[in-house]
């Protein structure tokens, strides 16, 4: 099985598991992934999703360039595959709950394209970042390359895709590609996990569909996002919230 879901309680993790194609992404495996998505979601017991490697040291080398070669010549797959790809992307992007990327070896290409697209990136010392379509010759997808630009700034965004160049992992932190190096960034990603699963999760899904919200272009409250304020105040996790507070207690969401 080349993509799984592991459930520990608040928290699921999607490993991608195909070591020795170094975790590069089939068709299949592009296809399969917004339905693992899509299950972690929609399990009430689970609050954040982190996406990792079932192998240390391997993150995922991109899209499988194998299978580019032998069916890229004919456009219907040209197709599928551009739609899934995005699919994966998209399901990231737009999970209603919190997506964090543990990142840990080479994370290149569409392998970098899935990290950006998930909501915090950790990463290991050993890691590389980049995304390479001037190295073979391909484009990537508007969708694809506003995820990097609202990370990095579009200035960046153009050296990152003109060059092709690998980052290392101090190198992606001062430039946003990543949001923390840790030694053993899958653990670190679990414990930031639970800190986030254990505060309130209207407030935190809201503010995940706000931010997205705005890094799609709208720029003022509409009647959806006044309603998630306003509502906030008429539900359980207010009262526990303000109910720990008065009781000098820990919140119990």
């Amino acid at each position: 099985m080349t993509l799984r879901l592991e459930r520990d309680g608040a928290v699921a993790r999607l490993l991608i598991d195909r070591p020795d194609r170094r975790n590069a992404m089939t068709q299949a495996m592009w296809e399969r992934l917004p339905h693992l998505v899509g299950e972690a979601m929609a399990d009430d017991a689970v609050r954040v999703l982190i996406l990792a490697s079932a192998t240390s040291g391997i993150f995922c080398a991109g899209a499988d360039i194998h299978e580019f070669a032998a069916c890229s010549g004919a456009e219907a797959w040209r197709v599928t595959n551009q739609a899934a790809i995005r699919a994966s992307q998209y399901a990231l992007a737009h999970a209603g709950k919190p997506v964090i990327a543990a990142i840990d070896g080479d994370c290149v290409g569409g392998g970098c394209g899935l990290a950006i697209a998930c909501d915090l990136r950790i990463a290991s010392p050993a890691t590389r970042l980049g995304i390479t379509p001037a190295r073979l010759g391909i484009v990537y997808s508007l969708f694809d390359t506003k995820l990097l630009v609202d990370l990095v700034g579009p200035a960046r965004a153009k050296r990152i895709l003109f060059t092709g160049a690998l980052h290392d992992a101090a190198d992606a932190l001062a430039i946003d590609l990543i949001d923390e190096i840790a030694v053993d960034p899958l653990a670190e990603a679990d414990r930031l996990a639970r800190t986030i699963a254990a505060n309130a999760q209207h407030s935190v899904r809201s503010s995940k569909a706000i931010i997205r919200r705005i890094l799609d272009g709208q720029a003022d409250d509409d009647a959806t996002t006044l309603a998630l304020f306003r509502d906030a105040f008429t539900l359980p996790d207010f009262a526990e919230g303000v109910a720990a507070f008065r009781e000098k207690r820990r919140p119990d969401f």
